[in-house]
């Protein structure tokens, strides 16, 4: 019987992807991840919790239950370049790189070497170009090397796709994923919505887990406050608020990796609300303007570093035009928006939008699609002037006297 270790994290979607697993004839085993070590944190950590409810969804399915520890990977892989990414400057996405490293690396390699696992299987909305018999004809392969130890051979390259919910389709933070981790994966919930997954939990009798709010937001921030908790492992940088329009100090903050682009500045003293538009970490600045629709959030422009694509290589056409259209989103959910790629020579793209953008973020992902396939993704680390610098560069570019006639006469 072909075995398929499932990720359980207590929750309904990895709960039902087991029982459709077992319900398709596989031999399942559940591996409850432990990410974030809770014993020296002073807020609320549910990972017992969800521990626990892992266990019972397995029990209930007669399944064998595992749980295994990364956190030391965790804080390796993730935390700390969560923390580099803020003091840079950035907003990074952990949840990205989580999938990445700890999920679809540590978690695929342990289901493979020490479970005999010939695929392993998680509750994401996402699907994959190859049918569940690829996956296994596949396991048995051999190569001469690579990241699975000589099991199995290059195949056709698998394409990564979004799922039939649209609203729900998590692509997004499978975009840092390797194609070998892709060709060993299942996604039993790909084919389906949300409220049809609460629907076979509601039949099978996950009450506990059917119940549970959706986990949002950074997994090991949880229900604290961002400034109180970012603080706990960076020193305070204090700086000033500074209004982009007239230069005016609006008042000051604690540090310039406490903001991102586009959230409202609680400025002490202002009323009326600032949001923010630039940081200049060299001074501490944290720029803001007076609206949240103010032009200096609006960009066309930005690069990416190295991409990663998700068949390991950049399309066809952009390696022979060096240009290409698709579509970007940089935030899961957002709706996604028309793009020109430009391929660099160190793998690098330029994306320029077909309309702004607003609050286009350092350290964020752009994530990249044609039609339903998810292409890859590349970090955004440098982004293209606003529509206010444009603006202002304009009205400098003017000639002198140019609306003289409307002007009154002094």
């Amino acid at each position: 019987m072909r075995r398929v270790v499932c990720a359980v994290s207590g929750g309904v979607d990895s709960s039902v992807a087991a029982l459709l697993l077992k319900r398709r004839g596989y031999d399942v085993m559940g591996v409850f991840m432990k990410n974030w070590d809770s014993v020296d944190e002073r807020g609320v950590c549910t990972s017992d919790k969800d521990c626990d409810d892992a266990y019972r969804v397995c029990q209930k399915l007669d399944i064998p239950f595992y749980q295994v520890s990364y956190v030391k990977e965790f804080w390796h892989d993730v935390f700390s370049y969560f923390l580099n990414e803020y003091e840079k400057g950035r907003t990074p996405n952990p949840d990205i790189i989580c999938n990445k490293h700890i999920k679809f690396k540590y978690f695929i390699r342990y289901a493979l070497d020490n479970l005999g696992a010939d695929a392993i299987a998680t509750g994401h909305y996402a699907r994959t170009s190859q049918e569940d018999e690829e996956v296994f004809q596949q396991r048995h392969m051999e190569r001469p090397e690579g990241l699975f130890r000589n099991r199995f051979e290059v195949r056709n390259t698998v394409k990564l796709l979004q799922g039939a919910d649209l609203f729900k389709d998590q692509t997004f933070f499978l975009s840092q994923v390797s194609q070998d981790a892709l060709r060993r994966t299942l996604f039993p919930l790909g084919g389906l919505t949300k409220d049809f997954v609460k629907k076979i939990a509601a039949e099978a009798g996950f009450q506990h887990v059917l119940t549970k709010k959706e986990s949002m937001g950074i997994c090991f921030i949880g229900e604290r406050h961002f400034e109180n908790f970012i603080l706990e492992y960076l020193e305070p940088r204090p700086g000033s608020f500074i209004s982009i329009e007239d230069k005016k100090v609006m008042g000051s903050h604690r540090g310039w990796f406490l903001f991102t682009l586009g959230q409202r500045a609680r400025i002490g003293g202002q009323r009326d609300a600032w949001f923010v538009v630039d940081k200049d970490v060299s001074s501490g600045t944290v720029f803001v303007a007076p609206s949240t629709d103010h032009p200096a959030l609006y960009r066309e422009l930005l690069r990416t570093d190295r991409v990663h694509w998700m068949t390991e290589e950049p399309p066809a056409q952009l390696v022979r035009d060096k240009m290409m259209e698709c579509s970007f989103r940089f935030q899961h959910q957002m709706p996604l928006v028309p793009c020109m790629l430009t391929l660099n020579q160190d793998g690098t793209v330029w994306v320029t939008l077909v309309k702004p953008v607003r609050a286009l973020t350092l350290g964020q992902f752009a994530v990249f699609y044609k039609g339903n396939e998810c292409l890859g993704s590349g970090k955004i680390v440098r982004l293209g002037p606003s529509l206010y610098t444009l603006q202002q560069g304009r009205k400098r570019e003017r000639p002198a006297g140019a609306f003289k006639s409307s002007e009154p006469v002094p």
